[in-house]
């Protein structure tokens, strides 16, 4: 098989010369993002918000917007974040607004979102109610921590539009009922800052001091007029509920007309239907509370008259029961003189009593003084000393004559003297020795003798030797009673000076009546040996 030949010219392997131009990476990425970005600009994109995870460490916001058919990734930067009116939620059904452009560095395109508008009023009512629940159960709304408004209060705090018409009926109606010192607050009651307002301006009347230069306020009225449910959503933001609910001031809501509700009437400490309702509810009328007062006093004046008439008149019938004066001093006056009796005399058994115990105390103090011991203590130490001299003498003395015996001793009797005495000594105790020696070997002898005597005298041996036997069976035990023996038995008779084998015939004589004529048997096969007992029985 043959090979054709393989062409190495390097020319043959380039591409054909063409006039299309070279684009590098990121000028083609550019050039995209700006046809991109010159083709849509602004946009309103209408979908569903989808992986959303809240806002990034940075600020920033990353999610998708998706319908049925395609998705979009959206991001909203940090500032823009901060200022929405409506925060994007996972699921949330929104119209965002931004321009379309693309991201180089992934090859990828997406949205810069600038507002979020949610898509429709039905849209609004369920985020409104998913955050209601939310916060219910946080216990934002409960009853229980409601307070009741100050009856009368010095100043009251009004959170509003400063240039509306709410601020202008609420001072018209305060100044209709009751005069009060008003704070206003200004805030914007519609816009995208306006819930960041509201909820500053509510910690901000709370952090003021009790009595410092701006007196802070007994009671606040977070008012606006009325509006669509778009209008009202400030009043919605979890920042003014949370506010309203942690305000250590009641909070009076008046947001809207009567049909109006929202989340803050739901945290405040009382709804009010419209602000001049509001204003009539914190203060009461005050040509009101004159003619109650005025009633009141003309009431209490009528009262302390009769009361007074009522204990005059009990006064005097008490008096009237009353004993007269010297009656009731009488008997006390008595006791008052028996006891100044009583006094002059105990007066002066005391006097004496307490110079006895004094007398007795000085005695006993004069025994147990200081120096009265130490002169005692003085006494026994001379005692002591003077015996411990004479026993110290006495003992000189007595030393001396156990020293002086011994020197007579050691000087009269010379060494050679004391060891032949010692010797004699000695050769005498040894003799003694041997003596005793004897003498107890010679006692113990015949004591021993003794008792072997009295062992022999006390043995069987010596029984049998003196004619008597002992009757033993085949297993060679003792047969001691007659009906041991049996006819035709084998046993043996032990004398003094050997055994015999016998057979007994078992003829026995009768209970009673004389006794058949026998045989004479040797002695000693005789039937008293047979039943003769032994005194000392072998074996036992």
């Amino acid at each position: 098989m043959s090979r054709k030949p393989v062409s190495t010219d390097i020319a043959s392997t380039q591409s054909p010369a063409t006039n299309t131009p070279e684009w590098s990476v990121t000028t083609l990425a550019g050039a995209l993002k700006r046809t991109l970005e010159d083709a849509f600009g602004h946009v309103r994109l209408r979908g569903e918000i989808t992986g959303y995870r809240g806002p990034h460490s940075s600020g920033h916001a990353y999610f998708g917007i998706k319908d049925e058919g395609a998705r979009i990734d959206a991001v909203i930067w940090k500032g823009v974040f901060q200022k929405l009116k409506i925060r994007p939620e996972e699921g949330m059904e929104v119209i965002a607004i931004g321009r379309i452009t693309t991201f180089p560095g992934s090859s990828k395109y997406q949205i810069v979102v600038e507002s979020i508008e949610p898509a429709g009023v039905g849209a609004l009512m369920a985020i409104l109610e998913e955050r209601r629940k939310k916060l219910a159960a946080e216990g934002l709304f409960d009853e229980t921590k409601k307070r009741p408004l100050p009856f009368l209060p010095e100043v009251i705090g009004v959170v509003t539009s400063p240039t509306g018409a709410v601020i202008r009926d609420i001072l018209h109606r305060l100044a209709d009922r009751f005069p009060r010192r008003v704070l206003v607050w200004p805030v914007r009651v519609q816009g995208e800052t306006s819930a960041a307002e509201v909820a500053a301006a509510v910690r901000g009347f709370n952090a003021l001091p009790i009595n410092g230069d701006v007196p802070r306020p007994d009671v606040l009225i977070v008012a606006r007029g009325g509006g669509s449910l778009e209008d009202l959503w400030s009043f919605n933001e979890e920042i003014v509920v949370r506010a309203v609910a942690e305000s250590a001031i009641p909070v009076v809501a008046a947001i809207g007309h009567e049909t109006d509700w929202t989340l803050i009437d739901l945290a405040a400490d009382m709804r009010a239907p419209t602000p001049t309702a509001a204003a009539e509810k914190v203060v009461p009328v005050q040509l009101d509370l004159l003619a109650t007062t005025a009633d009141l006093a003309r009431r209490h004046r009528g009262a302390m008259h009769r009361l007074h008439d009522r204990r005059v008149s009990d006064l005097k019938g008490l008096a009237r029961a009353l004993p007269s004066a010297e009656s009731l001093l009488a008997t006390p006056r008595q006791r008052l003189d028996l006891a100044g009796s009583r006094l002059l005399h105990g007066l002066g058994a005391g006097v004496r009593r307490n110079e006895a115990r004094l007398s007795m105390a000085s005695q006993k103090l004069a025994r147990l003084s200081p120096l009265v011991l130490l002169e005692r203590a003085r006494a026994r130490w001379t005692i002591a000393a003077r015996g411990l001299t004479r026993g110290y003498a006495h003992g000189l003395e007595r030393r001396e004559a156990i020293l002086a015996r011994a020197a007579s001793r050691l000087t009269v009797q010379p060494i050679r003297l004391r060891i032949n005495d010692r010797s004699e000594r000695v050769k005498t105790a040894g003799i003694r020795l041997v003596n005793a020696f004897e003498a107890r070997a010679s006692t113990d002898r015949a004591r021993l003798d003794n008792l072997w005597k009295l062992v022999e005298g006390l043995s069987h041996k010596g029984v049998l030797a003196r004619g008597y036997a002992i009757i033993l069976d085949e297993a060679g035990q003792p047969i001691r009673t007659r009906a041991g023996v049996s006819e035709g038995m084998a046993i043996d008779v032990v004398f003094a000076d050997g055994a015999v084998r016998a057979i007994a015939d078992g003829d026995a004589a009768p209970a009673s009546g004389p006794r058949p004529a026998k045989k004479r048997k040797a002695p000693s096969e005789a039937t008293p040996a047979l039943t003769q007992p032994n005194l000392f029985d072998v074996g036992s």
